[in-house]
């Protein structure tokens, strides 16, 4: 797994930890092509759920803006999309343990699991817009489903990072414990899954999935047009290059 993540099982419990602490877990091309080979991985028959957790004091930083920056935007395609589309796909329930900071893409991978377990201290983001960035239709797509189009608005067009008791209190997230009480958080729900009948759970899973994805049918070519063009705008190296130099971007709108 290139050394981005490790995986272990324990019992029915199939773990995956993002191992990258040193750089807050971002994700660059080998962390993506690992987690995408693991959820497209047909489970093992005596797995009955995934945790999904990270190494560290950060969750996800979201992609690895230096690396984007380097190799630039090669194609249309969002380079986290099929992670998290496998992930919806994935026929297991996903639990992921939120510590730290999920930041843009670091917050949709949290928002892609069916589960989201969060200690009191964690903050969500997504900072797209203030590095020149925007959400594909798929990745806002999930958003709304989550957040209604209030929360979604105040989200993404404000960029700032949020507490976890806020997206617990506004239903974003199933649990913001104490730190102390996290762990004990997380055995309940995974050992209620556990216990919980396999069949049922996957069937559980494909139907609230494929009841939420009538947003695919609407007609959206307009909008990646306007996603690509911020994608590939000279604000967009601008942003990036702001955030890893901890400077203030100077955005033109070109």
């Amino acid at each position: 797994m290139a050394n981005r993540i490790l995986v272990e099982r324990t019992g029915p419990i199939k773990t995956i930890i993002l191992t990258r602490p040193e750089k807050r877990n971002a994700m660059d091309t080998a962390m993506l092509d690992a987690l995408y080979e693991t959820f497209t991985e047909p489970p093992d028959p005596s797995d009955r759920l995934i945790l999904l957790r990270a190494e560290g004091s950060t969750y996800c930083a979201g992609v690895d803006l230096k690396e984007r920056l380097a190799i630039g935007i090669t194609s249309n395609e969002s380079p986290v999309e099929r992670v998290f589309q496998a992930m919806e796909n994935h026929p297991l329930p996903i639990v992921t343990v939120v510590e730290g900071a999920a930041i843009a893409g670091g917050c949709e991978l949290a928002l892609h699991c069916e589960f989201i377990i969060a200690s009191e201290d964690a903050r969500f983001g997504m900072s797209l817009a203030q590095v020149g960035l925007a959400p594909t239709w798929f990745l806002a797509k999930k958003l709304m489903e989550v957040a209604g189009p209030v929360r979604t608005r105040e989200i993404l067009l404000l960029g700032e990072p949020l507490p976890a008791r806020w997206m617990h209190k506004h239903g974003l997230i199933a649990r913001a414990a104490p730190k102390e009480d996290l762990e004990g958080e997380v055995d309940k729900i995974v050992n209620r899954l556990a216990a919980n009948a396999p069949l049922s759970l996957r069937a559980m899973k494909a139907m609230i999935i494929r009841q939420l994805t009538f947003r695919d049918s609407v007609a959206h070519h307009d909008i990646d047009e306007l996603v690509q063009a911020a994608r590939k705008s000279n604000d967009s190296k601008e942003g990036m290059s702001a955030r890893l130099e901890k400077r203030q971007p100077n955005f033109t709108g070109t």
